[in-house]
């Protein structure tokens, strides 16, 4: 998670890109190593990163970014995800 911490922009809100927020994500919060995000996964990862409310957070992100609705988010899928972080987290995602 290192990377995370040495791009801030001046808004304070961390600075990545989506193929580092995937990495970041996969590496800190896929628990069981099936190579997708879960609900219960991402509400973890909101939670730590100073989500207020968590289970709201996550739950709108989860929805947004699920996009077949199969109740996980792949690799196909990280680029919604990514849009919805740096719009309502505390992340920035470079484009």
């Amino acid at each position: 998670m290192a990377f995370m911490e040495r791009n801030v922009w001046s808004d304070g809100k961390r600075v990545m890109t989506v193929e580092q927020f995937k990495r970041w994500l996969m590496t800190a919060f896929d628990t069981n190593g099936d190579g997708r995000i879960s609900k219960a996964e991402l509400r973890r990862a909101v939670r730590l990163t100073g989500g207020f409310l968590a289970s709201c957070s996550s739950g709108r992100a989860f929805k947004s970014a699920d996009a077949n609705r199969d109740g996980f988010i792949d690799d196909n899928e990280f680029r919604n995800l990514a849009h919805f972080a740096d719009k309502y987290f505390n992340v920035r995602i470079a484009r």
